[in-house]
């Protein structure tokens, strides 16, 4: 017997595309928040978020299906080109399948894609396709209604949110249940690699940011209108610090680091206290560069040595900052500026353009 053909009212139609819409405006800037997160429970209620986003839409694939279906049965003289819609469903679904198999522990990276991991095909996905949506959301030409925001719109999308969280808690416990790699996992997404082997530990880098040739031999400190420079002996102070590095390549390793506290160090260039406001600039060797609040300098490390070997150069010879709490982007390699600036830490952008 054949199984009843689903149907759904015209209404539903457009229910179904504006719960897509939801979920991936959603999955777009839990994702973007993701990167630049990295202290619990932000990293735990932002990546939640971020995968029940994503395993939402499976939940609505067999309504958008009918939908689909239904706009096939249309005249063709009414019928819009649905060349970016199937192309914003085909980089959907990429995104969605990567992003799995990175959850899961299948990440890569692939010779037979040029060493390109799972995470990294996730995010390129995810870039394409909010271009893509942009381009299927002008061209729909659907406007907001007033019925949007009635009760029962707003029930069946809390019944949505809910059935995209249970689906999410399911996977995760049954990563967990079963012991898959996925299942240990950190809360921002990554995975262990080389925690007390710095040997083990992937070198990676931002974006077009690479290993220079010659990473100098010293470290210049700028504060109160003083100039020092350094050598990277002279940064062995024998300070240490425990700290875990959660790169946005979706790794992290906890190590035992040992250089300069950059309070101290600052202290004794200014001679005394470190004012109370104002950020510190600590500038890589490459251009590559980050601001910090000076009143972090306290839990800030200016790294010479990693497990107890000194630093290799792709792991940021000679000095490296060591920022605890903060995804990898922010631990500058390289270093060979370090100055303390009177303007605020947060006028940068977001993400470094290097």
């Amino acid at each position: 017997m054949a199984l009843p053909e689903l149907r759904l009212p015209r209404r539903a139609g457009r229910r179904t595309n504006l719960g897509l819409l939801l979920l991936l405006l959603i999955a777009g800037a839990t994702g973007v928040a993701a990167y630049a997160v990295g202290t619990e429970p932000a990293t735990r209620v932002v990546v939640a978020a971020h995968g029940a986003a994503g395993l939402g839409l499976l939940l609505l694939v067999p309504w958008k299906a009918v939908v689909v279906r239904r706009g096939r049965q249309r005249p063709a003289s009414t019928r819009r080109d649905p060349g970016a819609a199937i192309a914003l469903g085909v980089v959907v679904a990429l995104a969605v399948l990567t992003g799995g198999l990175h959850a899961v522990g299948v990440t890569g990276p692939w010779s037979a894609l040029g060493g390109v991991d799972a995470l990294q095909l996730h995010v390129g996905a995810g870039v394409v396709s909010a271009a893509l949506l942009a381009v299927h959301v002008v061209g729909a030409r659907q406007r907001p209604r007033r019925a949007d925001l009635g009760r029962r719109e707003l029930l069946r999308t809390g019944a949505l949110g809910v059935g995209a969280v249970a689906l999410w808690g399911g996977v995760e416990g049954l990563l967990r249940l079963t012991g898959a790699p996925g299942g240990r996992r950190r809360s921002t997404g990554s995975h262990e690699r080389g925690t007390d082997d710095p040997s083990a530990m992937p070198v990676t880098q931002w974006i077009s940011d690479s290993v220079p040739a010659d990473p100098g031999g010293s470290l210049e400190v700028v504060a109160g209108g003083r100039r020092v420079r350094l050598t990277a002996a002279d940064l062995d102070r024998g300070d240490e610090m425990r700290a875990l590095l959660d790169c946005t390549g979706g790794w992290y390793a906890e190590q035992d680091w040992r250089g300069a506290e950059l309070d101290r160090l600052l202290s004794d260039v200014l001679s005394g206290e470190l004012p109370d406001g104002g950020s510190v600039d600590v500038v890589s060797a490459t251009g590559y560069r980050r601001r910090l609040p000076l009143s972090d300098a306290r839990h800030l490390l200016l790294a010479t040595h990693v497990g107890g070997r000194p630093l290799s150069a792709g792991h940021g010879a000679p000095v490296r900052l060591v920022a605890p709490g903060r995804r990898g982007f922010w631990w500058v390699k390289w270093v060979v500026r370090v100055e303390v600036v009177d303007a605020p830490w947060w006028v940068q952008s977001p993400f470094p353009l290097q």
